[in-house]
């Protein structure tokens, strides 16, 4: 491996999975004044180009009938998180032909997967709220346990 390999390797960030197509909200970092807050940027994935800690892509959405495009470095500190709200079935790297298009002519057929992010995290939510309860009996019952010992003990002697 390469030595700067190694050294970018500790500074790449885990992102989800996604690529040209697909309907991703970045969340980027905004400081305005002494405040520092995430604004969010949704729209659709026109590519990605480079690799390593100099990997970018490229998102665009339409607001007000004028067309935005923005740039994000992947490993940017300045990008809180990257969601994925709907995978795009296309057969390109890079869409830039979508640039001329408007409208309904600019959709891109796919599914969406907000649903499932929401049925993930509801299922995480109830494994962890099963796992407190699942201590909290544990930790009763070993308060239980403490007591009956304590108790064994006191009655022997009397």
């Amino acid at each position: 491996m390469k030595a700067i390999e190694r050294v970018e390797r500790e500074h790449l960030k885990h992102i989800p999975d996604f690529s040209a197509g697909d309907t991703v909200r970045v969340h980027v970092q905004v400081i305005e004044g002494d405040k520092v807050r995430a604004q969010v940027f949704q729209g659709t994935v026109l590519g990605r180009r480079g690799g390593g800690l100099r990997e970018t892509f490229t998102v665009r959405k339409i607001s007000g009938n004028i067309s935005v495009e923005r740039m994000f470095p992947i490993h940017s500190p300045t990008i809180v998180k990257i969601e994925r709200t709907r995978i795009g079935n296309v057969r390109r790297a890079k869409l830039t032909y979508m640039r001329d298009r408007k409208g309904k002519a600019a959709r891109i057929a796919g599914r969406d997967v907000s649903g499932e992010l929401r049925a993930k995290a509801a299922a995480d939510a109830q494994a962890a709220a099963d796992s407190k309860a699942a201590e909290a009996a544990a930790a009763a019952e070993k308060a239980a346990a403490d007591t009956a010992a304590q108790e064994a003990p006191e009655a022997a002697a009397e």
